[in-house]
Formats: C-alpha cells, sequence, structure tokens
C-alpha cells in the first residue's frame, strides 16, 4: 500500500504557511532572530501533525513500532536544533546572513521560501513512514540497524555541538577544536546529521511497496539534500569552514596542518593519516577543493578591500 498522499499535501501546506507567516512578521519587524528557530518549529510540527493525521485501518499509529520509533526519534533531533538555533541566536545577537537582505522584500522572502522547501525535503522519511497504511508485520533487520543509526546520530550531533560550546564558552584554548569527539573527526555534526537522514531513510523502506515505491525514492531527497548542502554549498557546511576560511589556523596555529592531516574531515575515526589519498578524495569526502591554498585567500582578500 502506498502512503496517503493527502497527509504529504498536507504536510506541504503547513510549511508553507509556517513560514509565510514568519516571513511577514519578520519583514514587519526588520529581523532575522527567529528564522532558523522558526525551522526548527516547522521541523515538529510535521513530525506531530503526520503521527496524528497517520492512523490507519491495520491499528493505531502507537501501535507501529517503526512509525514509533521514526518519529520519536525525529521529535528528539529537532527539538535539540530548535534549542540549539535559539541558543546560537541568541549569543550571536543576529545573522549576518541578513544584513543586506531583509529590508528587500523580495529577496527576504525567497531566504524564507528556501527554508521552506529545506524542511518539508529533509522530513519526507517520516511524513512517509507516518502517512503509510501498510498493515504493521514486526521490525526487519534493516529497521534495526536504521534505528539505531538513526538514534547514534542523533546523540553523536548533540555530543558534539555540546562539546563544542563548551569549548568556545571556554576560551577557544588551542584554537582549533580537538576535544571529544572532535579529536577524531573535524566536523563530526556534519557526519551526524548526514547519517541522520540516510538512517531515516532506509528506515522508511519499510513503510512503503518495495524498491518500485516511487514515493519512497522521492523521499532520498531528505539524505541528499543534507549531503549537497553540507559538502557543497557556498556559507555553510564543509565548504564554508575549508578552503580560504583555514587562512586563520594556518596564519596562527602551527600544529593545525598536522591535525588536518590526521584527522579524518567527517568519519570519526583513529589512523586517518594513514589512509590512501585516493580514498581520501572519494569515499572520505576529503576533496581537493577543500584544500588551504594561500595565493587564492590573498587574491579574495584584496578583491574584498577594493570593492569597500
Amino acid at each position: 500500500m502506498s502512503p496517503d498522499s493527502s497527509i504529504l499535501g498536507i504536510s506541504a501546506a503547513i510549511t508553507g504557511g509556517i513560514q509565510l507567516l514568519g516571513f511577514l512578521v519578520a519583514y514587519k519587524l526588520q529581523t532575522e532572530k527567529f528564522y532558523d528557530i522558526l525551522g526548527g518549529f516547522n521541523f515538529l510540527v510535521l513530525g506531530i501533525y503526520s503521527a496524528i493525521d497517520g492512523e490507519y485501518p491495520g491499528g493505531a499509529w502507537y501501535d507501529n513500532t517503526r512509525k514509533v520509533c521514526a518519529t520519536v526519534i525525529f521529535s528528539l533531533s529537532r527539538a535539540w536544533l530548535l534549542l540549539f538555533l535559539a541558543w546560537r541566536a541568541h549569543e550571536r545577537g543576529g545573522d549576518a546572513r541578513f544584513d543586506e537582505v531583509k529590508d528587500k522584500f523580495g529577496m527576504f522572502l525567497l531566504y524564507w521560501f528556501v527554508q521552506g522547501i529545506w524542511v518539508f525535503c529533509i522530513s519526507l522519511p517520516i511524513i512517509f513512514i507516518n502517512a503509510s497504511d501498510k498493515a504493521f508485520d514486526g521490525l526487519s533487520v534493516l529497521d534495526y540497524i536504521c534505528i539505531v543509526a538513526f538514534a547514534f546520530a542523533v546523540v553523536f550531533e548533540i555530543v558534539a555541538d555540546v562539546q563544542k560550546a563548551v569549548w568556545v564558552k571556554a576560551g577557544r584554548q588551542g584554537g582549533f577544536c580537538q576535544v571529544g569527539v572532535w579529536k577524531y573527526s573535524r566536523h563530526p555534526n556534519y557526519f551526524a546529521e548526514m547519517l541522520q537522514w540516510w538512517a531515516a531513510w532506509g528506515l522508511s523502506f519499510g513503510s512503503g511497496s518495495g524498491w518500485g515505491d516511487a514515493q519512497w525514492w522521492v523521499s532520498i531527497l531528505s539524505p541528499v539534500i543534507t549531503m549537497n548542502i553540507l559538502l557543497n554549498t557556498a556559507g555553510t557546511g564543509v565548504a564554508n569552514a575549508n578552503g580560504k576560511n583555514l587562512k586563520r589556523y594556518y596564519d596562527h596555529y602551527p600544529d593545525y596542518a598536522r591535525y588536518r592531516k590526521e584527522t579524518s574531515i567527517l568519519i570519526p575515526m583513529i589512523g586517518y593519516k594513514y589512509v590512501p589519498m585516493f580514498l581520501k578524495r572519494t569515499i572520505f569526502f576529503d576533496f581537493a577543493r577543500y584544500e588551504y591554498r594561500p595565493e587564492e585567500a590573498s587574491s579574495s582578500m584584496n578583491e574584498a578591500k577594493k570593492s569597500k
């Protein structure tokens, strides 16, 4: 049986309504302080709505272990995101991304529209699971693996975020974070975020009609978009934290080059320095474009000075 498409449509409408209302209030007040917070809130609303509307003829929502596990883990993940983003917004007192756009109606609206697309697409596996009217006949081996991976990734990301926040509050000792899980991965939080949505997508397989289920394949947008944002999108994720933005580390912290060479960019591990370069550049996602090139950094700084 295919998931109820009406739940998918209503979820999209809810997301559109939340983001539009948020934009109107933010534009009126000329503030971006609750942009990220409303994104986290939107996730929670979709999880709760799809669970409530996801009752099916074969039994109640709470009788379907797959639905319960998926929704609970998803809600914990997004609740942490909401808390973390609220704390970050308070600490920063604003977001420089919006300095040049929040007074421009169309451009500011586009930011909220993109956030809505992001929230909806990332939530697709959970909506798919809760909307399914397929009779539940127990968890499969794949379900167990994905539930464990999903829960592990959420906990791991929380640990990474907390350890980094504590390190920052303590004065950024050493100049770059090497505490806890950050000793084994340069971006453990991004690793966990990616793992979450691959696990969620894998978990949703049992709620569809098999490999030919088109709706299940559409929900792969969740992990694919997450990886694209974190790996390829300028101004955020790994792409933003590497390249020319590494200048401050290479200029002021001699140990950083060693840390970078010996520490995995994403997957937490020991012995990364022994991994062949062709593997680092492929399956480990440590792409050449993330390397620091002094000439490019200097060129960017000169262009920035000229534009002032």
